[in-house]
């Protein structure tokens, strides 16, 4: 049997039998076993010796320790010690690569590392770190060159910095070192420093110092992997959290930002933040100008904001996380507070600037205390401060957080998460400040709705004008029965048969504006609806009155026009027999939406105030006007002595106030045209029906059917002035013509367009022309129809009809005046062309 000299040199003398046992003999169990043991290193400085096993032994030690899960330096550290050894290198060092303010720097994290030394002595604190910038010393070169470096003799170096010498007392003389990256960032520089039994490092050592250096990337590229993942998912965490909140609470910047940073505090990783909210105030008032321009009151002289305001604190909200967490708020903190007296928050105010600060109590331009702040024992180490700046760039706040929670300085991604979290909270103030602007507005419309109804709501004397109580009870209304109310009433006001009010020929050419106000109460006491719905007598006079204070002293779209557009919805529902229809509260709230459809209307039409581009247009969409006096009649539905509907049922005040919707918005003539083939089928529908239940029926079961019926009656109504006689259209007509030429000169003046033959008064001539095309385009259908579904109503036809031939006549006379002129023009130039002939002269050409 060979001895163990003799198959050591046969293995030897042949390597390559020695390599294929090794690879087909050697079991895995015995090569695990062997590495299993850790490694003694009985001599250091022979390791240069060790065999293959052996550094195979190293190699797999360091593979377990990456398979542990603890710190990133406990593994480095390791990593560092055998990188050390192998090299042989009186020590080695990790510098960090970090960022704060958006300036790179490097920090010493593992320092004079040997084979021997304990971790916990090379570790350093982060209050005892050596921070320098990436621009200083062949450290900071490696870091932005991202190469390794082997020097045999520093002095030689012109980039050897003895910044860090001079720190410790320790002497460079040679040095092996290379960055760790991550792609193409550097995420820190390992260092072996002044090579034992040697004067420089070695080709070898530098071989074997890259190979090991993969073991110290590993280390790193998991450290930053995982530590980026955190990163990211806190960013992702904070932003969702804040979105969700900053939604929540649109009262107020101060709630919105409290229920914001609350929420989100876990992820921000910090002891303590504060957040100091910044008067938005930018001008004084003038009484508190004049101490300062006295000179009792010295001028100010601190800080300002970028947009020029001085920099005053009103709140400071202040969140403690440590131990047991608390919240204090701190309104007009004094300029001493612990969380402004370093003058800090004021700084970044003024500049808009982050600031990242580490070992603060070191610090000389800026006076933190050294010392606990209050009675937590809470003390300042390392502070991260940022600006809050709105959609304007305005700064609204200072937030301030406080030591991070693992000891170490704020770094470039705590900056990035902070910054998303502040940048993310002012542009939310957009929020508060939009959700003040429409309470403001809401406020003003309010406001102006007050001072309107003041202005326009009938005064006790003008009620008293009609009901007269003081004269016949010697009281107020308030104070009179109910019942002696009404009959008071009825006998102030004239009756229906007296003034025509049933009659679809009605004129209010010989009543007064008061008249028709008397006129427009009897037509409710006519429905029978006043005492059936219990509507106050004094109630029903003010809102009456106030309805005709609501229309404007315009040319046609006046009171008069509002109350005859009420007038002939009750004649149509009483004279024309359309009430079987509609129950006694659809009644009531057709004739007041009939009163109330142009209410302060302009003068000017729809399209006038879209090509105006007036607040009107702006607010609605569509059916502009309409939907202006719609909102007007809801508003005096809104006022307690207006509400002529005060004592209906939650469900009837309802039905009303749709009933309105479809009354005022179905005056718009650009939907009339929408409705007017869904009336004709009704109309067709009913007019076989020999009984008159089975139309009723019909109609009154079917709310769809009604309100078709309702709004082309609204239609009718509005257009009603066409088949009054004669002598009254007439003069309503040129009525009408005046306002819309009134809207011509508008648009030539304001708007410099020229408008529409309709409404240039240059073209008033062809007024009786365009009467006819207006009756035959739009009126016609409407009565037609009207007479067919009721012969009632058959008299209004008649009337359209009548003045049709009127405005005929009067437009052959002028159009036989025009043809007249146009004839005369024609002999003129006929005998101007013959003797020009007769002359020698042609017009199409010359004898020369």
């Amino acid at each position: 049997m060979a001895d163990k000299d003799s198959v050591e040199k046969y293995l030897e003398n042949n390597p390559q039998f020695a390599k294929e046992y090794y690879d087909k003999k050697v079991r895995v169990e015995v090569i695990t076993a062997a590495f299993a043991e850790n490694l003694d290193i009985k001599d250091p400085s022979s390791f240069k010796d060790v065999s293959q096993i052996q550094e195979a032994t190293i190699i797999f030690d360091l593979i377990k320790e990456l398979q542990t899960e603890q710190a990133m330096e406990k593994s480095m550290h390791k990593v560092l010690q055998r990188i050390c050894l192998l090299v042989n290198a009186d020590r080695c060092s990790y510098f960090i690569v970090r960022a704060r303010n958006g300036i790179p720097e490097l920090a010493t994290c593992l320092f004079d590392v040997t084979p021997t030394s304990k971790y916990e002595n090379n570790l350093v604190n982060p209050f005892a770190e050596i921070v320098f910038p990436t621009d200083i010393g062949i450290v900071g070169q490696l870091a932005t060159s991202k190469k390794g470096v082997n020097i045999p003799d520093v002095k030689q170096n012109p980039k050897f910095s003895d910044f860090v010498d001079k720190q410790t007392g320790y002497t460079t003389k040679n040095m092996l070192a290379a960055p760790i990256l991550s792609g193409k960032d550097p995420l820190g520089v390992v260092m072996a420093l002044n090579k034992v039994g040697g004067t420089e490092f070695s080709k070898l050592d530098e071989d074997l110092f890259n190979k090991y250096l993969n073991f110290a990337s590993v280390v790193a590229l998991q450290h930053y992997t995982k530590y980026m993942w955190n990163v990211e998912s806190r960013r992702s965490q904070v932003l969702l959290w804040s979105a969700s909140k900053v939604f929540e609470e649109l009262t107020d910047i101060e709630r919105q930002f409290h229920k914001a940073l609350y929420t989100v505090r876990t992820y921000l990783q910090c002891e303590r933040y504060s957040v100091g909210l910044l008067d938005m105030t930018k001008e004084k008032e003038f009484y508190d100008e004049w101490p300062v321009k006295l000179g009792d009151v010295e001028p100010y002289k601190g800080p300002k904001t970028p947009d020029g305001r001085e920099v005053n604190f009103y709140k400071i909200i202040d969140y403690l996380l440590e131990a047991k967490e608390e919240i204090k708020v701190i309104p007009g903190p004094p300029a001493d507070h612990w969380a402004l007296v370093s003058g800090l928050p004021s700084y970044v105010a003024e500049n808009a600037f982050i600031c990242n600060m580490m070992n603060v109590a070191a610090d000389d331009y800026f006076t933190f205390q050294k010392v606990a702040v209050d009675e937590t024992g809470f003390i300042i180490k390392n502070v991260l401060c940022l600006p809050i700046v709105n959609k304007k760039e305005e700064v609204v706040g200072v937030a301030t957080f406080f030591n991070r929670k693992d000891g170490k300085p704020f770094d470039e991604q705590d900056e990035q998460i902070t910054e998303a979290l502040t940048q993310f909270l002012g542009w939310s103030v957009l929020n508060c400040d939009t959700y003040d602007k429409l309470n403001r507005t809401e406020w003003k419309r309010e406001i102006a709705q007050e001072m309107l109804m003041y202005q326009t709501r009938a005064t006790l004397a003008e009620v008293q004008e009609i009901l007269n109580t003081k004269e016949k009870f010697d009281m107020e209304p308030e104070d009179c029965d109910q019942k002696e109310m009404y009959k008071l009433l009825r006998a102030n006001i004239p009756e229906a048969k007296d003034v025509d009010l049933l009659e679809f020929h009605f004129s209010d050419f010989p009543l007064s504006e008061f008249d028709l106000i008397k006129c427009g109460i009897r037509c409710f006491f006519e429905l029978g609806v006043v005492e059936k719905f219990k509507v106050p007598a004094e109630i029903l006079t003010r809102w009456m009155y106030t309805v005709r204070k609501g229309y404007r002293d315009i040319t046609y779209h006046n009171w008069r026009h509002g109350f005859n557009v009420g007038q002939t919805m009750f004649c149509l529902l009483q004279t024309g027999r359309l009430r079987k229809y509609y129950s006694d509260l659809d009644a009531f709230a057709m004739v007041a939406a009939a009163f109330c459809h142009d209410i302060d209307h302009r003068g000017t039409n729809n399209l006038y105030q879209t090509k105006s581009a007036s607040p009107l247009a702006k607010l609605h969409g569509s059916s502009i006007l309409e939907r202006h006096h719609l909102e007007y009649s809801k508003t005096l539905m809104g006022e307690e002595n207006l509400n002529i509907f005060q004592n209906l049922q939650k469900r009837q005040f309802e039905t009303v106030q749709h009933l309105h919707d479809v009354c005022i918005i179905a005056t718009d003539l650009a939907l009339y045209f929408k409705k007017r083939t869904m009336f004709q089928k009704i109309v067709d529908a009913t007019e076989p029906m020999g009984d008159e239940k089975e139309a009723i029926a019909y109609v009154s079961n079917n709310p769809t059917r009604k309100e078709i019926i309702m709004a082309m009656m609204m239609t009718g109504c509005d257009l009603s002035a066409i088949t009054k006689p004669w002598e009254v259209q007439s003069k309503v007509a040129l009525m009408v013509a005046a306002e819309f030429w009134e809207q011509g000169d508008l648009e030539r003046e304001v708007l410099q367009q020229e408008p529409i033959p309709m409404m240039d008064r240059n073209k008033s001539d062809e007024l009786p022309k365009m009467q006819c095309g207006f009756i035959d385009f739009v009126c016609s259908f409407v009565y037609k129809e009207f007479s067919r579904f009721h012969k009632e109503i058959t008299p209004m036809f008649d009337g359209l009809n009548n003045n049709r031939a009127h405005w005929k006549e009067l437009a052959d006379v002028y159009q036989a005046k025009l043809d007249a002129i146009a004839n005369e023009k024609k002999k003129l130039e006929e005998a101007e062309n013959k003797k020009d002939v007769e002359g020698g002269k042609s017009k199409t050409c010359t004898i020369f």
